[in-house]
């Protein structure tokens, strides 16, 4: 039997967080989705502790298995990490 993930694309955070990358404009990330695809696409440095964690974090919170708001937080610290916070 085929194993079925629900997956909640809709999930938003109750404050956005703001993150400048490569000198464009700002962008706002509402949500574990959003922060997984500037993860994933537009990271300029993908190693270290934090960028790992807010990955798992955000993947955590897109399936319903983790907190919105740590992924949040991690999203948060990496962000920091990578020198990206507006």
């Amino acid at each position: 039997m085929p194993i079925v993930i629900d997956v909640d694309f809709q999930l938003r955070w109750a404050v956005p967080v703001h993150v400048q990358m490569r000198g464009y404009t700002r962008n706002r990330i509402d949500g574990p989705d959003a922060a997984l695809s500037a993860l994933r696409c537009q990271w300029p440095s993908k190693d270290g502790p934090e960028f790992r964690l807010a990955i798992l974090r955000c993947l955590r919170a897109l399936t319903q298995h983790g907190s919105a708001e740590l992924a949040r937080e991690s999203f948060i610290e990496a962000a920091v990490a990578a020198k990206v916070l507006a």
